[in-house]
């Protein structure tokens, strides 16, 4: 058996039989038998080698325990159909099929699963206490600690499955113990920064750094080693963000859950993922429920957006959260660029009419996961999108969005308490007044409709080219994610969505943001440096004499007088 160099493959010019395996598809080489296996250093050893040891030993063919050599626990059940070998690849230097890829996926998560359960063991009985909330203090301090990787997982998997049972009390508390508990070192950090100072050095910079790392970030980075974490861990974060401000200082917690998302959902890990009506029925009950701008009325409904040729949605997806989307965009294939919300959901298609779609209308982005806000995937989602429609369908030329006004209601507000600009300010109160008395939008006529589209439009320009917030950005959060992409402002639409919530939160208003792949660059860069708002000539031909003064958001102004009646 000297001649094995590796598990399976023969010395040249001599062929071993096979053995056939449990499913009577061939199998596993003479070769690969335990007893050769076990005398090669433990540091050779595949993934492949390991499982095909299980297989051929042990009490039957699901059952099998990994020498200590080799693991540092005992791996039981794994299902076979689950190994490497199972399925091995007639061509090797060929891409692996996504059948084969989503079996090693599950081997792995199988052996991961092992690892916790046999590493329970290994606990000491002082973690089980009564109260569940001190349990998970100590635990957390167990896991940071402990330098056993079994046990390590084994701990990481029981903080999670208790975590999971506190109520909104218990974890206040444990989230408040995070904060104050897990800081660094004070006295430690003032000596490395001291020897820093004293004597710099890549070394001194290095022990700087460490010292300065909270010990929080070692505590999340063990707790993601429990199989299955990550999706948990994201839902930790949607309950810490769920926690108001001032019931706890919990932002640095925060800060450092987010520090690690952007490692963990980097842009590397993220696939593209087409959704269509051939789509599994879990996926698509997601995207109902996670639809945020337009809502989705039924699987009816979604069909319509799903089946027909022009109609096209892509979502983000990471292997760690199986079938749930990151992130998803809906997207028209039109004829041209849309100034109602209507246009996209009740017009003719246009491939049906025989004629070539020539605009790409995305009209909806929507962030699935609560506990992922702030980290964000809708900009490279969009370029991606871009690259497959174009490649898809040439005839289009034009990529545009059709974007709500989330926050100009809320805007037009303050705007008419403003002290320092009185003819903005009496020209947004006359509005106002206007909305009140004409019944707005509903019992308006068209001479009063047209009255207060000539009142708004200026004052939405303003909003979106001269309202700012603190940091020098618009005060638009829609308007914030597309400038910074490198989209311009290309047009500005009246009742556009006259459904409840837009009439509330946006006066009826929707936009056109246009990505020209020969300004993206640009945009982005002037945005970015010098914050300024690309737009087109029509949006800007709307500010003439009107006032340029800086509006601030600052605190919540008296709600927007709801219309006499709004559409759904």
């Amino acid at each position: 058996m000297s001649e094995i160099r590796h598990l399976g493959r023969p010395a040249r010019g001599r062929r071993l039989p096979a053995l056939p395996d449990l499913h009577g598809r061939g199998g596993v080489p003479r070769a690969s038998r335990a007893a050769p296996l076990r005398r090669l250093p433990a540091a050779h050893r595949s993934v492949d080698q390991i499982a095909a040891c299980a297989h051929l030993s042990g009490n039957g063919a699901e059952r099998h325990r990994l020498s200590r050599t080799t693991a540092t626990t005992t791996c039981q059940s794994v299902p076979l159909c689950c190994s490497p070998l199972a399925e091995r690849p007639r061509y090797p230097h060929r891409r692996p099929r996504r059948k084969d890829h989503a079996l090693n996926v599950s081997f792995l998560q199988e052996l991961l699963s092992s690892v916790a359960e046999q590493g329970r063991s290994l606990l000491p009985k002082s973690l089980f206490g009564i109260d569940a909330g001190e349990d998970v203090e100590e635990l957390a301090g167990a896991l940071v600690s402990g330098r056993g990787e079994a046990s390590g997982v084994a701990i990481a998997r029981e903080l999670l499955d208790r975590y999971a049972r506190l109520d909104a009390e218990e974890r206040l508390r444990f989230f408040g113990f995070l904060a104050t508990d897990m800081q660094p070192d004070a006295a430690r950090v003032a000596e490395a920064a001291q020897a820093h100072l004293d004597a710099p050095s890549a070394a001194s910079l290095a022990t700087l750094q460490k010292a300065l790392e909270s010990p929080r970030i070692e505590f999340f980075r063990r707790l993601h080693l429990a199989p299955g974490a990550t999706p948990e861990i994201v839902a930790m974060r949607r309950d810490l963000l769920r926690i108001p401000a001032d019931k706890a200082d919990l932002a640095a917690v925060d800060a450092d859950l987010r520090r690690l998302f952007y490692v963990w959902f980097n842009r590397g890990f993220l696939v593209l993922r087409r959704i269509d009506w051939n789509t599994p029925a879990a996926i698509l009950d997601k995207i109902i429920r996670y639809e945020a701008v337009h809502e989705i009325q039924g699987w009816d409904d979604l069909r319509r957006r799903l089946d027909p040729a022009d109609r096209r949605c892509f979502a983000f997806f990471h292997p760690s959260l199986v079938d749930d989307p990151l992130v998803f965009v809906e997207v028209a294939l039109m004829r041209d660029m849309p100034e109602a919300i209507g246009q996209v959901l009740e017009e003719p298609h246009a491939e049906t009419m025989g004629k070539p779609p020539t605009t790409a209308v995305f009209y909806s982005i929507s962030n699935c996961q609560e506990g992922l806000k702030g980290i964000t995937f809708g900009n490279f989602l969009l370029k991606q999108v871009v690259e497959e429609l174009a490649r898809e369908k040439p005839s289009l030329k034009n990529f545009v969005t059709l974007s709500p006004v989330p926050q100009f209601a809320a805007w037009l507000q303050r705007a008419a308490a403003e002290k320092e600009d009185e003819t903005m300010a009496g020209e947004a109160r006359a509005l106002l007044a206007a909305m009140r008395r004409t019944g707005w939008p509903e019992e308006a006529s068209d001479v009063e409709l047209a009255d207060i589209e000539a009142a708004l439009l200026p004052l939405a320009a303003h909003y979106f080219l001269n309202a700012k917030g603190a940091d020098g950005r618009p005060v638009d959060p829609v308007a914030r994610f597309h400038l910074g992409n490198g989209a311009r402002l290309e047009r500005i639409n009246f009742l556009a969505d006259t459904s409840e919530k837009s009439l509330r939160e946006g006066c009826g208003l929707m936009v056109n943001y246009r990505y020209d792949p020969r300004e993206i660059e640009r945009n982005h860069e002037d945005y970015a440096n010098n914050g300024v708002v690309a737009c087109s000539r029509a949006v800007r031909s709307l500010l003439k004499g009107k006032s340029k003064a800086r509006v601030v958001a600052s605190e919540a102004p008296p709600a927007l007088p709801a219309p006499a009646k709004a559409d759904s």
